[in-house]
């Protein structure tokens, strides 16, 4: 399989006063295609690893190489593109603009990278289409439910169609049910090829969905778990097959 994100050595400390490591030497690659959920307490490193991985932030010791491309070593302009052509963001509040309808939502990344106005429209509303959204384009964001608002959200992170998406926590502001349809959309996406990291505090999201877990704490790699389905149905359990742990 291709290595889509490779981090080596990685460490991020936000106050050398303290000395303390927000992610202490990581190594670890995750492939093309697969859907991989971050795990661990608060404070273990998982919003780090995420914003790292995004761009957000810049390692302070080791490479990260996303696509092949070392995203330290990339001016602030040119991070900033990398982040709008490659990387899909799904948020756990959503972060769609009240003011703008779902459509304009959805517009608004491939605005960003200069896509034509016939172009990104036509993606759109194709892509709200497919997850049921194309009755909702002309609506705001505060006339939806939160499943629905997670759906737009998952258009807009979709409409430049990124290398990976990363989910931050995407059924935290959800009920179960809705949650469950939401990781079913992201499930069906990763089935179609999509490569998708989501952190996590639910073992029972990792469980279901994710093809491995990788565990977090104090910064390290507590454990990463491959997991391979129970059954070939959509959602199905998953159980462990090769365990690697790391301290």
């Amino acid at each position: 399989m291709n290595k889509l994100i490779e981090l080596t050595g990685v460490s991020k400390v936000y106050d050398q006063s303290e000395g303390r490591a927000a992610l202490d030497g990581i190594s670890l690659t995750i492939e093309a295609g697969e859907l991989t959920a971050v795990m661990g307490p608060s404070g273990s490193g998982k919003s780090t690893l995420l914003n790292l991985i995004a761009g957000l932030d810049r390692p302070t010791q080791g490479q990260l190489v996303v696509d092949g491309i070392d995203i330290g070593k990339l001016s602030e302009a040119r991070l900033a593109r990398f982040r709008r052509e490659r990387l899909g963001f799904i948020f756990q509040f959503f972060n769609l603009l009240p003011n703008l309808t779902v459509l304009d939502n959805v517009l608004l990344p491939a605005e960003l990278v200069g896509t034509g106005a016939r172009e990104a429209t036509a993606k759109a509303r194709d892509l709200l289409a497919q997850l049921g959204m194309a009755d909702k384009e002309n609506d705001y964001p505060g006339r939806l439910s939160g499943g629905q608002r997670q759906r737009a959200a998952i258009a807009r992170a979709l409409i430049n169609r990124p290398v990976v998406i990363l989910a931050d926590e995407p059924t935290g502001a959800l009920d179960s049910r809705s949650g469950d349809q939401v990781m079913d959309v992201i499930e069906e996406l990763n089935q179609g090829g999509q490569t998708v990291l989501v952190v996590t505090h639910d073992a029972k999201v990792a469980g279901r969905y994710a093809q491995r877990i990788i565990s977090l704490r104090d910064g390290s790699v507590e454990d990463d778990a491959r997991l391979t389905r129970r059954a070939a149905t959509a959602g199905d359990l998953f159980r462990p097959a090769t365990t690697e742990a790391r301290s």
